[in-house]
């Protein structure tokens, strides 16, 4: 198991990416701040003051001049003293300030360490923190613009929120427990089932919310079946803006899966063509055909391709039959230039369909918006965070939780119970923001951070 930082520990690092660059910056973070920037430049600098010095070697000549900034604790990102030393982004020179820091007495911070000391001292919680890595990770600027929100708390808040609505029933449940004669305990089941729901739709909203924030900083895995000469092949070059698979009239063509990302309107996007679906004795074919299943089995979406016109087919039938399928599948009713119809897109009985040309690339616009709602996709104004499937995760037993705790109250009427399950769900909300949250789950996560963060 990896070991969180003591109090005695100074920890530094360079907080700009290896490599060439005009600037390069050297944090420092610990209790030995002040002893180092004395040993450095015979004083220690003034507050959140940017002053240029040189960055003396031990012989005393200079190894760059640049600006130095010193942050007392508690006032900085990790709460401890912080010193950063901007110089030239040469990697020598980076190193040579890098291991300057460790001769005066720091050692050499492990990723994501600064992240992991400002939670450690409060000034982030877990959600926060992590938001901090997906920040820096963004693949669009809606995830970037989300992951902002979830850094200021709004995600946090949410789900703190949550919390106290279970710190609530919990209190009179426990409360109706210990003190039965009296007033105090007096708790209707009525009351309490309808509150339990109250907070069960609460955290239905935030999963929900969860999960297209997940999405969009993941990506949206979209899988392309159907049966062989449907256009999933030109419908894959359309979505690319580009002819990335080949297209034959004959059928078999696409004999593996083909992924591509894509950015649609800034949702990031994993595209994966598929072999088309249908009985054959080749054997090449046969294999080609269980990566497609295996493809919609685990994709986001699934665009399922048919011909405009044409009956519909029992495949599609057999999969819009399946309950972890259907909510997954979008059907696209291609090739409609050949019956002279226009674009457009229907939610039915059968789910959303879609009619279109992927040859011509009528209606692909329309797969695109579709799409993007998918994955959540909301303008600037409209809020949204991002999450992780930790997150998801911690949620959905938060909501199994409370669901046994309402089908307890309704079966048995132990409250007993209820109250075991509501503090199974405080429980599961708080490793989210990481009040209940093992060392080993803390280690895991901030190594997965850059070194310097």
């Amino acid at each position: 198991m990896v070991r969180f930082a003591t109090a005695g520990e100074t920890i530094a690092a360079q907080a700009t990416p290896p490599g060439r660059g005009g600037i390069g910056v050297i944090r420092v973070s610990g209790p030995a701040v002040r002893a180092i920037a004395a040993a450095l430049f015979g004083e220690v600098p003034a507050p959140r003051v940017a002053e240029v010095k040189a960055f003396p070697d031990p012989s005393g000549q200079p190894i760059d001049h640049g600006i130095a900034l010193f942050f007392p604790s508690p006032g900085s990102f990790t709460g401890e003293d912080v010193l950063e030393l901007h110089g030239h982004g040469g990697p020598v020179v980076m190193d040579r300030l890098l291991r300057r820091m460790l001769g005066l007495g720091a050692r050499l911070a492990r990723p994501g360490e600064f992240c992991e000391r400002a939670f450690l001292n409060g000034k982030l919680d877990l959600a926060q923190a992590e938001a901090v890595a997906d920040l820096i990770d963004s693949a669009s600027e809606e995830a970037a613009r989300r992951a902002v929100r979830t850094l200021r708390g709004e995600f946090s808040k949410l789900v703190r929120d949550l919390v106290q609505d279970v710190i609530a029933l919990r209190t009179r449940v426990e409360a109706t427990l210990d003190f039965p004669d009296e007033e105090v305990g007096l708790f209707d089941h009525e009351v309490l089932e309808t509150r339990l729901e109250g907070v069960a739709e609460k955290l239905g909203s935030v999963f929900l919310a969860a999960r297209r924030g997940q999405v969009l900083l993941d990506g949206l895995s979209v899988t392309i079946a159907g049966q062989p000469n449907v256009g999933k092949s030109s419908l894959l070059n359309q979505l690319l803006k580009r002819d990335r698979a080949i297209v034959d009239a004959r059928p078999g063509t696409t004999r593996d899966t083909l992924q591509e990302q894509v950015l649609i309107g800034g949702v990031p996007i994993s595209l994966i063509d598929t072999a088309g679906l249908r009985e054959t004795e080749d054997s090449i074919e046969k294999e080609g055909i269980a990566r497609a299943q295996a493809a919609i089995d685990q994709a986001d979406v699934v665009l399922f391709v048919t011909e405009y016109g044409v009956e519909r087919q029992a495949t599609e039938i057999e999969l819009s039959a399946d309950p972890g399928l259907r909510e997954r599948i979008t059907v696209i009713r291609n090739k409609i230039d050949l019956y002279s119809r226009a674009p457009s897109i229907i939610h039915g009985q059968y789910g959303t369909e879609i009619c279109l040309s992927a040859r011509y690339g009528l209606g692909i616009h329309l797969l695109e918006e579709h799409l993007k709602a998918q994955a959540g996709y909301q303008s600037a104004e409209e809020g949204g965070f991002t999450a992780r499937r930790r997150h998801l995760e911690a949620l959905s037993c938060a909501q199994a939780a409370l669901a046994a705790a309402c089908a307890e109250l309704c079966q048995t009427g132990a409250l007993e119970l209820v109250a075991e399950h509501l503090a199974r769900v405080q429980r599961s909300l708080g490793t989210i923001t990481g009040e209940f949250t093992s060392e080993e789950l803390l280690a895991e996560i901030f190594s997965s951070f850059c070194i310097g963060k």
